[in-house]
């Protein structure tokens, strides 16, 4: 785990193994949720690069009889 220093502005610096992890680029956008209690910081990607991320997914879902 890394730990990071807030700035008197409220700003912190993304380590650079994190931004590595996750290939953050500059200018790009994070979506940031607050859940039980922490800041989760989530990368905005391009709905383009979405393409094709599911592929291999098992869509097999058990259904109730009575459910189509």
């Amino acid at each position: 785990m890394t730990a990071v220093t807030v700035s008197e502005k409220f700003q912190v610096v993304i380590p650079k193994e994190v931004r590595e992890a996750l290939a953050i680029k500059p200018g790009q956008r994070i979506e940031v949720i607050v859940h039980q209690g922490r800041a989760e910081f989530i990368p905005v990607r391009d709905i383009k690069q979405m393409r094709g991320f599911l592929r291999g997914i098992d869509t097999h879902v058990q259904r109730d009889k009575d459910r189509a």
